[in-house]
């Protein structure tokens, strides 16, 4: 009998020993994409992962290295690039923000929320800075801050859980350093779906009323088109339309999920699943829309 206490350590240690965190057992697909595309990408994370290489111990080498390698779909080796980092500069927000976005990608999300949570607060009282982009977008111009992005994504992130009361919190914050069109039509969207999962039609109706209808949007388009149907000045019909034609590229994720969305708020959920499986049916895999409309997918098997 004396020796139960020991058996019970030894086999608690071994369990710990073969559990695996989420990243270890998680999926990973990488985008499909143009050749001249996977070669650019390849370039540039020769380039970079040169620079780190030089400078291990520059903490924006690291961050473009571990950026460079999540682009072509290298998702887990990125977030051991950004472990490392966390590691070195471990006051570093903008390693916490860059491996939480990545847990996202591989559906990670309570673990999104713990680095994104931390980023949180490693900027408090701090000024925002713009992010620069990895890809850039038609005019070179970014379009979001470290500050908007970490709370936009750790909004995300609660949103994907199911936890919509912490997600609005995170968009709240995100709307207050949302300061250009696109930053603010994406966090808007995205505050609205969430206020309507919370049953506020009337704040969420509040929260895109005064949003312009002329403005000029950069990349963040189908968010705006999205706006715009919750404002009533535009009907679903259209898009949806563009969904069944245009499966398999980024928009239709986009704009499929928060059509399908409307459908949950209408009690509709036979409706909602069928834009959702459609979604799920592209190549999307690493988009937010994707990842969104699998989530309730998978939410509405573990209700029945």
């Amino acid at each position: 009998m004396k020796l139960l206490p020991a058996i019970a350590i030894v086999m608690t240690l071994a369990v710990g020993a073969f559990s695996q965190p989420c990243v270890d057992s998680a999926k990973q697909v990488k985008p499909a994409m143009p050749e001249a595309t996977a070669k650019t990408y390849e370039a540039n994370l020769a380039v970079a992962r040169e620079a780190h290489t030089r400078n291990p111990n520059v903490p924006d080498e690291l961050i473009w290295y571990g950026r460079r390698t999540a682009y072509p779909g290298e998702y887990k080796e990125a977030i051991r690039i950004f472990t490392e980092g966390i590691k070195k500069f471990p006051n570093d927000a903008r390693l916490y923000r860059h491996r939480g976005h990545r847990y996202i990608t591989l559906r990670c999300f309570d673990d999104a929320v713990r680095d994104l949570e931390k980023a949180a607060s490693l900027i408090k009282g701090q000024p925002d800075v713009t992010e620069p982009d990895g890809i850039p977008n038609a005019r070179n111009t970014p379009t979001s801050t470290l500050q908007s992005n970490i709370w936009y994504h750790l909004g995300l992130a609660y949103y994907l859980k199911g936890d919509f009361k912490s997600a609005l919190r995170a968009y709240n914050e995100a709307e207050k350093v949302s300061k250009n069109p696109d930053m603010l039509v994406a966090t808007k969207h995205w505050q609205y779906m969430t206020l309507r999962r919370l049953e506020k039609k009337e704040d969420a109706s509040k929260a895109v009323e005064a949003i312009p209808d002329d403005l000029e949007i950069i990349e963040n388009g189908d968010y705006y088109a999205l706006v715009k149907i919750y404002k009533g000045i535009e009907g679903g019909g259209r898009l949806l339309e563009e969904l069944e034609k245009r499966p398999d590229d980024l928009s239709s994720a986009s704009i499929g999920y928060g059509l399908g969305n409307r459908y949950l708020y209408h009690n509709k959920p036979d409706e909602a699943a069928k834009v959702f499986r459609k979604i799920v049916a592209g190549d999307q895999w690493a988009s937010f829309g994707y990842i969104a409309a699998e989530a309730e997918l998978r939410r509405a098997r573990q209700k029945r």
